[in-house]
């Protein structure tokens, strides 16, 4: 089955994030939570269509009984077809491919809107389905049922428009130094007084296997005892600089942490690193001990 990019709607609160099912979750604030490379398949998003797919859930519709006391934010929507533009570039995609062949919501896929009949009908009762799941069928309660239609439009105009000028980089305002396993590690601090150290420096000194993967800007761990506690206030893209991912070699690809490349070189927030990885922290000074786990 060729690449598809599936969007759902996870009907739950705004601030819900899980790994396992959906690549990236977006919370009600618009903020993107990226759990899994979107190079590796999922097992449990689209029914008969996990293959070869990527899944983008907004974290929202979790009201009772009725799921529109909780609808999809303006912000999540907009952060959604971000992501889903940035994925089909990452592709290759210019607007005109996205079709709905290419980017389904979940209640088209349902109801094998796309034209290849994959499995029996699931979707809204409108188009003749059981009504079990109708994902993005509407995007505003009492709307028109064409939310796939709207979607995908606003996709593509973000694909035509003139590239945006880039956010205002976080700044680093001055290079310090911190103790790390009885060792000097060099540091930069940012105008939020946030440490950030080489990720490449931190993975050495703490013994952990690694392999950069240069195509997918990616540092792969092969380390078995990280049990990656997904963040909610990872890295994202409004930082300004070209995003890294750091994640698991193993089993479904699951991320550890997100840092920045700067200067072609791979930087992550010490804190964030220490936590992910098991790794005691004093304060006053600030300071990394050995990794005790839990």
């Amino acid at each position: 089955m060729p690449a598809t990019i599936y969007l759902h709607w996870a009907v739950t609160p705004y601030t819900w994030v899980r790994s396992g099912v959906y690549h990236t979750i977006i919370s009600g604030d618009g903020r993107l939570n990226r759990l899994h490379a979107y190079s590796v398949d999922l097992p449990a998003h689209t029914w008969r269509r996990n293959s070869n797919s990527v899944a983008l859930s907004c974290a929202c519709m979790g009201g009772r009984p009725d799921p529109w006391t909780m609808p999809p934010t303006e912000v999540q929507l907009e952060a959604m077809c971000a992501e889903t533009a940035r994925i089909a570039a990452s592709w290759g995609w210019g607007a005109d491919d996205i079709t709905i062949q290419a980017v389904m919501t979940h209640a088209e896929a349902a109801s094998n809107r796309d034209g290849r009949w994959m499995h029996e009908n699931y979707g809204p009762v409108i188009w003749g389905g059981s009504g079990e799941r109708w994902d993005f069928l509407q995007l505003r309660k009492n709307g028109p049922t064409t939310g796939g239609d709207e979607l995908r439009q606003r996709i593509r105009n973000v694909l035509s428009e003139a590239k945006p000028a880039a956010p205002e980089r976080l700044s680093f305002r001055r290079t310090s130094s911190m103790w790390a396993r009885d060792r000097e590690l060099a540091v930069e601090i940012d105008a939020n007084g946030t440490s950030w150290a080489l990720a490449a420096e931190l993975l050495e000194l703490y013994e952990i296997p690694y392999e950069w993967d240069v195509s997918r800007q990616r540092i792969l761990i092969g380390s078995l005892d990280v049990a990656p506690t997904f963040q909610y206030n990872q890295v994202q893209p409004s930082v300004g600089w070209p995003l890294f991912e750091m994640g698991l070699q193993r089993g479904n690809a699951s991320l550890i942490l997100r840092g920045i490349l700067r200067e072609n070189r791979a930087w992550c927030r010490v804190l964030e690193f220490a936590e992910e990885f098991g790794i005691s922290v004093s304060f006053e000074p600030f300071k990394l001990w050995d990794r005790r786990g839990g």
